[in-house]
Parts: C-alpha cells; structure tokens; sequence
C-alpha cells in the first residue's frame, strides 16, 4: 500500500467515530427540507455545494422565517467563515500544494475532518502526502452526508405535512450546543446571542436577527477571550 493510501484510510478510520452524531442530523436536514418545500434535487444540491450542518440547517430556519435571500447568503457565509481560521491553522502544512489540490482540500475540510487531521498533521510533519489523511477523513463525512440526507428525503416524502416538523429546527441547534456548555465563556455568548436573536426576531429587518446575534456574539467571545489571557499574564 502506498503512503498515500496508507494516509487516506487512516483519515477514514480516524474520522469514523465522529460519523455517529453526523448520521441523525443528515436524515434530520433532509426530512425537514422536503417539509419546508425543496425539492428532492435543491436538497441534494445543498448537501453538496455547502456541504455543511450548521450552515444548512441555518438555511431552513431563515428559509421558513421567509427571509430574505441576502440575509440567508450572509448568515450561510458567517457562520462558514470559521473554515477561514482552519485554513489559516493548517496553511503552515499545506503550502507546497499546487492550486488543484488546495482546491480539493479545502472542500473537504470539514470540522470533523480537521479536528483528526490538524493533530495527524502536527504528529507526521515531514510526510508530504500527509494531506491525503484530511482528505480521506473528509471524503467519509461527504459521503455519511449524502446517505444519510437522501435517507431524510425519502422518510420526509412519507411524513404527513400536517406533522409540522419546522420545531426541530431549534431542536437540533440545541443538541449541537451541549458540548459548548461545558465552558463558561462559550455559555455567555450562547447566552448574550440567543437573548438577541430571541429580542430581535420581530424588531431587527429583514429577519438579519441571525447575522446581528451572532456578530455580537463574536464580540463578547473576543473581549472575553482577551481579558482572560490579560488576566493570565
């Protein structure tokens, strides 16, 4: 086996674990997209041109709040933007790639992907075909998605409308939060965000409470973060 393939089933094997929460919220995107309206087709294509969670279900939820199509690309592209500091983290690694394979890397550096593969990547320095290990680990949770949102096409094809499935949107946000629970800075800015969105869900325009929310978010998570450390000098 070449080194290649050595790192890229390795990259599958480490992310394989972290599939298990991905499975429910893939068959979830997928069940609610037909309940808001999608076709078959528009939700396959978003699994595949966002290819993110979060970034999808925030898509519903501004989608069924009949926002705006701006106010839904900037959201979509705001809470994307945290891909910006793993390119960053991982840029040291990946310099000697031509465009190609930059390009390819980057559409498969998901959270799960970089979270294995930035500490395969610390841990093998000199291996230059270490980036095949982000782009196996990347490839499972592409192809974990895809199933599991035709799986959620097909069972939201045989739900009732009348069930009103739209109540798991918030839900699932919720599940994805738990483990932010754990630090006191993550629960503040859950807090001050949530408090805000919840305000100005009917007095901010063109339903941008999510873009507004989560800019002062960002906020309250920097100064916090700076005068922890500013206390810790």
């Amino acid at each position: 086996m070449s080194n290649r393939s050595k790192n890229f089933f390795k990259g599958i094997k480490d992310t394989s674990p972290l599939m298990i929460p991905v499975v429910p919220f893939g068959i979830i995107f997928g069940v609610l997209a037909i309940d808001l309206g999608l076709t078959p087709l528009t939700t396959i294509a978003m699994s595949v041109i966002i290819f993110g969670g979060a970034s999808q279900i925030i898509f519903l939820q501004l989608f069924s709040a009949g926002a705006s199509s701006l106010v839904i690309l900037s959201s979509v592209g705001a809470v994307n933007s945290r891909h910006l500091l793993y390119g960053t983290v991982l840029s040291e690694h990946l310099s000697d790639l031509n465009l190609t394979w930059k390009i390819i890397v980057s559409y498969f550096l998901v959270d799960q992907a970089f979270a294995v593969s930035n500490e395969h990547f610390k841990k093998n320095k000199k291996d230059k075909d270490k980036y095949f290990h982000l782009i196996g680990g990347g490839l499972n949770c592409w192809t974990i998605w895809q199933i599991t949102t035709v799986i959620g096409i097909y069972l939201g094809s045989i739900i009732p409308e009348k069930l009103g499935l739209t109540f798991a949107i918030p839900l699932t946000f919720l599940a994805l939060l738990v483990n932010d629970f754990r630090k006191f800075i993550n629960v503040i800015v859950i807090l001050v965000s949530g408090t805000i969105a919840t305000l100005g869900y009917q007095i901010i325009p063109f339903k941008a409470y999510v873009i507004v929310a989560a800019s002062v978010g960002l906020l309250v998570a920097f100064n916090l973060t700076k005068f922890r450390k500013k206390n810790n000098e």
